[in-house]
């Protein structure tokens, strides 16, 4: 059975948006390593397009090793988006989903294989909401956004997690704190 897996950056006040934190080598290490063991990735239009930002690193690398290590596993990385706008998709990794997604998680929840990330804002509350997720990754920065994206604003109903671990960034003072997102 796959594992179905939200990973995400927050900042201590519960904002996730993307110019509000950054990641350092140790945290793109960290997550190049968690897309080396993923089989596919999960994706909204929204965060999809902002990934976009990496195959130009592939073709003419920024210099910084680690980004561009990351750039190429985020290149080669299988995705899966979900939209109701986009018609085609110019990443040869990705592709368009078909089904629902609680079709297509029920599925890949259902096959033996690797562990299906998800890494989008909008995917995490809609399986929180129908209890499909499986852990919830956090990667909460020591910043106060005070205003932007807030990752938990559109949750339904109360969603009771279990503590798994913890894991420290010592150059940014992120934490990385595991959660196990069945519901009982």
């Amino acid at each position: 059975m796959s594992k179905i897996i939200a990973a995400i950056n927050v900042t201590l006040d519960g904002f996730c948006d993307h110019t509000a934190v950054t990641p350092d080598e140790e945290i793109h290490y960290h997550y190049r390593a968690l897309l080396q063991t993923a089989g596919l990735l999960l994706y909204g239009r929204i965060t999809y397009q902002l990934m976009e930002f990496w195959p130009p690193l592939v073709k003419q690398p920024s210099g910084n090793k680690s980004m561009d290590d990351f750039a190429v596993i985020m290149d080669q990385a299988p995705k899966l988006v979900f939209s109701n706008t986009l018609k085609t998709l110019n990443w040869p990794s990705a592709r368009l989903a078909t089904e629902s997604l609680e079709e297509t998680v029920q599925k890949l929840r259902a096959e033996d294989g690797k562990d299906v990330l998800v890494c989008s804002r909008s995917l995490i509350i809609a399986l929180l909401n129908r209890g499909l997720l499986d852990e919830l990754q956090l990667c909460i920065y020591p910043v106060l956004a005070a205003n932007g994206l807030p990752l938990f604003e559109k949750i339904k109903k109360r969603v009771e997690l279990r503590y798994i671990k913890t894991k420290h960034f010592s150059g940014t003072g992120a934490m990385l704190v595991y959660y196990d997102a069945r519901q009982q």
